[in-house]
């Protein structure tokens, strides 16, 4: 077979052009189930540990096997992370999606291809590479019914030697993605061992792009943002988990039973922990909150479907003012929805959840250093406040790839807010569980089991006087409603501050939250680089909106909000909080397809905007 069937032609073509070093997007397109992810998921360290920044991004079907999955590696020498929108180099394994995957290329790209496809005739202006995986596949894998695990290794060895990826590198990752299967590690080696093999012998280098060793990774780690929050939330001392499986939350809690197994058995064996797969949402939530006032560090992990379900059992922990934290991992909705596809669409619903005046705190990472971290912000703002705390992950940091700092081991000391303990009870001989003593909105509480008979008290989802007595008084029920409001006011002294990057003389600014924020760091670059647009940052990182929005705001002719969802949903909140005459500064860029934001999306629409 020709090392390259069809030769790019044109000024697309990559022949002759500069080399492109450590700055290229690899897709590989398989079949759900194909044992794909160890393949990628070696290739992707093995750029890693070549000191590349990298990323990795899974687009995979909501269904168990069978149907197209996309596996996208992100590498850039400059530490651009989030995705990129055009693909470098396609690795075409699903004879399904192939000719699709391959007509959506732009021209230059290179396409490694199973040999039976024969997508060589589709174009004249990509590079091609055929493989017979088949053939080489039976070579090092005896048992038939293996091969097709196995041989999606092979890719990784061809794309090792036609990226100039290290062989060493490759071995490396393969012993640590099989550490605990000796047979298996040998089994993936000697596939890829082939792969590279053939592609030396028998495949033309002919691309752009290359991989070459550098320094930018060192002392960093791989990792997904739900196993971040699960050892986030084990670290916080959160004692009780209850769920219900869900796509993307799941694995956030499989991850910290995982954990706290290894981590929270006491000396005699027990485990210190209570985690509860509960029957539906409504029990999950229902269990929180009773484990919350009972004075345990309670969560759930669920996504949007989950939180419709739990907006009875939220308004109840909102006026009976119980701690509980809730991590929702948005997807695509409404309803089912794109179950294994991205969103930031769960914003406006999550802060209002519940019927009648509800206001939530929101926290939002960026990233799995910040889901970490968040982690405990949120169960003390939860105790603080005597609240939920809902901390607005998504899919893409939830589930995919993403290279990171280590975590910092926890210092604070975890602060379990206005308690009221056996000694408080003697000196003040009872109290009232929802008056305003110190003009915050949050009154004092006990634990039940306190060793004191006025530790007791009653907690009531209908109307109350400070004494939690039932109450229908107007002045009752407008007295501690405008105390909650007032609680919640408090709140914005104490949620996580944004994060703020300054241009230079900008007049523009961009307001983002979350994983947008990964392609409104590179987006800023490419509108200074092409368009001379400077912009100023800044990143939200929690509702309610403290002082610093209103200012940064204020600084700007105009403003852009940029998130994935429709109905510019944090641009809703904060038209709300904000001066009416600072409304017409905002403007909205949505992106709104499922796929994690990119850069090139926002820098269009922006330029755009603004006439370039």
């Amino acid at each position: 077979m020709a090392t390259t069937d069809v030769a790019p032609q044109g000024t697309g073509g990559q022949l002759g052009r500069t080399r492109i070093v450590n700055d290229m997007s690899i897709q590989v397109a398989t079949v759900n189930g194909s044992g794909s992810q160890s393949s990628n998921t070696v290739l992707l360290r093995a750029i890693f540990q070549m000191g590349v920044p990298v990323s990795g991004k899974n687009l995979f079907p909501s269904n168990i096997a069978g149907l197209p999955t996309w596996y996208t590696i992100r590498a850039n020498k400059d530490g651009y992370i989030g995705r990129k929108k055009e693909i470098d180099f396609l690795v075409a394994m699903n004879a399904e999606t192939a000719q699709d995957d391959v007509m959506s290329l732009a021209p230059g790209a290179a396409v490694l291809y199973d040999e039976p496809l024969a997508l060589d005739k589709l174009r004249n202006d990509l590079i091609f590479y055929s493989v017979p995986y088949d053939k080489l596949v039976a070579t090092v894998c005896p048992e038939a019914k293996l091969r097709k695990l196995v041989k999606n290794m092979v890719y990784v060895g061809v794309v090792a030697q036609l990226l100039t990826i290290e062989m060493g590198e490759v071995e490396k990752a393969i012993r640590k993605q099989f550490a605990k299967k000796v047979k298996a590690a040998n089994l993936n080696l000697a596939a890829a061992q082939a792969g590279f093999d053939y592609a030396k012998a028998s495949l033309q280098k002919r691309g752009a792009f290359y991989i070459e060793r550098m320094d930018k990774t060192a002392g960093k780690i791989i990792i997904d943002g739900n196993s971040a929050a699960a050892l986030g939330c084990m670290f916080a001392g959160c004692t009780v988990v209850t769920w219900y499986p869900i796509t993307p939350s799941s694995s956030l809690v499989e991850t910290m039973i995982d954990y706290m197994k290894e981590y929270r058995i006491g000396p005699d064996g027990k485990a210190t922990f209570a985690i509860v797969q509960a029957e539906d949402e409504l029990a999950a939530i229902g269990m929180v909150i009773g484990a919350g006032w009972a004075g345990a560090r309670s969560m759930t992990a669920t996504a949007g479907p989950g939180i419709s379900l739990m907006s009875e059992f939220a308004g109840l922990a909102y006026y009976a003012e119980i701690p509980g934290v809730i991590w929702d991992i948005q997807r695509v909705g409404p309803s089912t929805g794109l179950p294994t596809r991205t969103s930031q669409g769960d914003i406006l619903t999550t802060a209002f959840l519940s019927h009648g005046d509800t206001k939530h705190i929101l926290l939002i990472p960026c990233s799995a250093v910040e889901c970490f971290s968040m982690a405990s912000d949120a169960f003390n703002l939860a105790e603080q406040f005597q609240t939920l705390v809902f901390v607005m992950s998504d899919l893409d940091l939830g589930m995919n790839n993403w290279m990171s700092d280590p975590f910092e081991y926890p210092t604070t000391p975890i602060k379990r807010g206005k308690v009221l303990d056996k000694k408080d009870l003697e000196k003040l001989g009872g109290f009232a569980r929802y008056k305003d003593l110190d003009g915050d909105g949050v009154g004092y509480r006990t634990l039940p089991g306190t060793d004191h008979p006025g530790a007791a008290y009653f907690t009531r989802g209908s109307g109350h006087n400070d004494k939690s007595s039932y109450s229908e008084r107007p002045d009752d029920y407008e007295n501690n409603m405008e105390r909650l409001n007032r609680k919640f006011e408090t709140a914005r002294s104490f949620v996580p501050r944004p994060e703020i990057l300054k241009g230079t003389n900008a007049q523009i600014g961009i307001i983002a939250y979350g994983t947008s924020h990964w392609g409104i760091v590179e987006s800023r670059d490419q509108l200074r680089n092409e368009y001379a647009i400077e912009t100023d940052y800044l990143r939200l990182r929690a509702y309610p909106f403290t002082r610093e929005v209103h200012e940064f705001i204020e600084q700007h002719e105009r403003v852009y909000v940029v998130e994935q969802n429709r109905d510019a949903q944090m641009l809703s909140l904060l038209k709300l909080d904000l001066k009416p005459e600072l409304i017409t500064r905002m403007r909205s860029i949505s992106h709104l397809d499922g796929l994690p934001l990119d850069a090139r999306s926002v820098t269009d629409e922006l330029s755009t905007m603004e006439g370039k």
